[in-house]
């Protein structure tokens, strides 16, 4: 049963209570946003079908905003297989998880993360290939980050096997710091304004409102494992930066293949980003850095990220969760 706001974590400190939503509308980064009265307290995590339809969809989804567009999309360059990675990472894990709730947690946590490598796995053909930018050069890439750098190695005994995989799960809780911040950035960015297409706009949404609602699983596997203060902020440094570096080469990669767009070197790129962020299209990057040193607090919770509320209003609205029901 996944908490919206769990009494205490696995290591026994007191959880924040949630946010409660008391009016019809929230503030939220200086905007209103809807909002619902109802605090869903316990929430079980389940996986959810969904039913895109990519036929119609312009490879500038987003119009007059290439940059942000690509951006954008270059996240399903990565994401299946990482998120392949967490699943085959919290399964290793499971058998030593003796807490129930926690069990249930990290299981229904899997079913999520699963369904999220597959339907981006399809948008990578479906969407990417579709309009002649090939992605299987930099999908065998990230399969080597993953599954060779990044994944389970036979270690010299089982004290040494027991570290590495706390080692992978102590990144995997500060990437879902940072998915359950992009997460909120999503379900509340006015990407309407900009005409975005509707079906991308809802992938993202669909995906971000069930970061946001399972914002705290990582963490609290994490705590129960014994990650510390340290190897905990030492991967957040890791995996803020390994983002940007993904995300501009991924950005990078789409831009050279659009055949409507001129190549552009990394500082022209980042030009654009800086640009795009200023008006909107992509979060900023000092929303980003600051979202990055929230993960730094001794006393951090992944509560004060997003609002589960919000985030089950809109699945129970998605257009493509509800054409899969």
């Amino acid at each position: 049963m996944s908490r919206g706001n769990p009494a205490t974590r696995p290591n026994g400190v007191p959880r924040p209570k949630p946010t409660s939503r008391r009016s019809l509308m929230a503030l939220r980064n200086g905007k209103k946003v809807d909002a619902i009265d109802v605090d869903p307290g316990d929430v079980t995590l389940q996986a959810r079908n969904v039913n895109f339809d990519w036929s119609r969809t312009p490879l500038h989804w987003i119009p007059g905003e290439p940059i942000a567009s690509h951006t954008l999309s270059a996240i399903n360059l990565i994401l299946p297989e990482g998120e392949r990675w967490f699943c085959a990472t919290f399964t290793e894990a499971l058998p030593l998880i003796n807490d129930d709730r926690l069990r249930a947690d990290v299981r229904g946590f899997i079913g999520q993360e699963a369904m999220h490598a597959e339907t981006h796995n399809v948008v990578l053909y479906e969407f990417l290939d579709a309009h002649d930018v090939d992605p299987r050069p930099f999908v065998l890439q990230s399969e080597f980050l993953m599954r060779k750098v990044l994944g389970r190695r036979e270690m010299g005994s089982a004290r040494a096997q027991r570290q590495q995989l706390v080692e992978r799960l102590a990144f995997i809780g500060a990437i879902e710091h940072m998915t359950a911040f992009l997460g909120d950035w999503i379900l509340n960015a006015r990407l309407e304004d900009f005409d975005a297409d509707p079906s991308m706009t809802d992938l993202y949404r669909w995906h971000g409102a069930e970061e946001v609602e399972h914002r705290n699983v990582a963490h609290d596997v994490a705590m129960y494992f014994g990650v510390g203060y340290f190897r905990r902020n030492l991967a957040m440094l890791v995996s803020y930066l390994a983002f940007l570096v993904v995300m501009t080469r991924g950005l990078k990669f789409i831009v050279h293949a659009d055949p409507t767009m001129r190549d552009r070197g990394y500082f022209s790129l980042w030009m654009g980003l800086f640009a795009a962020m200023r008006r909107g299209s992509l979060p900023g990057l000092t929303s980003l850095f600051r979202g990055a040193l929230r993960y730094l607090h001794p006393r951090y919770s992944p509560q004060a990220e997003g609002d589960t509320a919000q985030a089950i209003a809109y699945l129970a609205k998605s257009p493509a969760a509800r054409a899969a029901a």
